[in-house]
């Protein structure tokens, strides 16, 4: 039966093989609106006789935020891949004193879970400019298996994921200073590893205050399913006013390092407007300190309408209002 099955996807292939070739040849005398028909409609054919199914997780979710299930799958492959695929992205995280391989673009991991065998590739595809790359991770298995990849496999994935991600984590302190990565590609975050000695028993703070705020920060980490239930954003804001040189930035390292969040120093002098204010915070996970110095300098605060020559120069047009109304309005992913 199973040579049969083979012998038959074979048959099927080989046809489609014969067709994209005469089709290669004659696509030329064919008008462009009846070109793309016959290509979308084929392209519908391959699909239908193929019996396999592919999946996307893309790193970026409809709403211009970080796809959780991305950086979950990213993390689980990443014990997978130094058994199956040639080529990798290594990561040295300090606190473990361990390298981490991950898959690099276009490699192909395979992954065996209860006896069903899938395949994982990164892929990346560009739109336009280099700006808009799109990655995403493409999972295929065979038609057959579809309702337990759906459910047993995919849940398998993320919760694995998660837990790799939290045991190899380290914190970080973002930027959104302008980068090309590796790659050659535009990222809006670009991150080096946060690794500083402040807490809050070194922290030059009367001790009342000290424990005060502690205790604010300790009671707010816990507290997400309440600012859900009241239908709230879960974020705390804390403005520090002093001298420079007095301990604002010391006060944050602590902060972070007693939550054991990430930190985003957004720099609001080199944004744009409030539209590219928006896809920068979408881009910062939930778990984090996002830091915002000399707000009162960086930002219109009266939010008038610039002068013609005003707005032909390059300074930001980011607005007061339109920083604190998308904060208010800031929908945030679980970690």
């Amino acid at each position: 039966m199973i040579a049969m099955v083979q012998k038959q996807s074979g048959d099927i292939v080989a046809s489609l093989a014969t067709i994209l070739f005469v089709w290669t040849i004659l696509k030329d005398h064919f008008p462009s609106i009846l070109n793309n028909y016959i290509k979308k409609h084929f392209h519908k054919l391959v699909r239908f006789v193929s019996p396999y199914i592919d999946i996307t997780f893309h790193e970026q979710g409809e709403t211009f935020s970080q796809n959780e299930a991305f950086s979950a799958i990213k993390s689980y492959l990443s014990t997978k891949a130094s058994s199956w695929a040639s080529s990798f992205k290594a990561d040295f995280i300090k606190q473990s004193k361990s390298l981490i391989l991950s898959v690099d673009d276009h490699e192909e991991v395979t992954d065996e879970f209860r006896g069903v065998k899938v395949w994982w590739v990164l892929e990346n595809k560009q739109k336009h400019s280099k700006t808009q790359e799109k990655r995403y991770f493409k999972l295929s298995f065979l038609r057959r298996h579809r309702k337990f990849i759906a459910g047993s496999y995919i849940d398998h994935v993320i919760n694995e994921g998660k837990a790799l991600a939290l045991k190899n984590r380290q914190k970080r302190m973002y930027s959104n200073t302008p980068c090309i990565d590796w790659n050659n590609w535009k990222i809006k975050w670009n991150c080096v590893y946060f690794d500083h000695p402040a807490t809050f028993d070194t922290l030059a703070m009367e001790s009342k205050k000290k424990e005060e705020i502690m205790n604010d920060l300790k009671k707010f980490s816990k507290a997400k399913e309440y600012y859900t239930k009241i239908g709230k954003a879960w974020k705390r804001g804390y403005l520090l006013y002093s001298p420079p040189g007095t301990g604002k930035s010391t006060m944050i390292a602590a902060m972070a390092n007693f939550l054991n969040y990430d930190i985003y120093d957004l720099e609001l002098t080199i944004v744009k407007n409030n539209r590219e204010l928006r896809s920068l915070l979408n881009y910062t996970s939930s778990k984090s300190l996002i830091v915002i110095e000399d707000i009162d300098c960086s930002l219109n605060l009266t939010g008038q309408r610039h002068s013609k020559l005003d707005s032909e120069s390059k300074s930001s047009e980011v607005t007061l209002s339109g920083l604190l109304n998308f904060i208010d309005g800031l929908s945030l992913q679980e970690n």
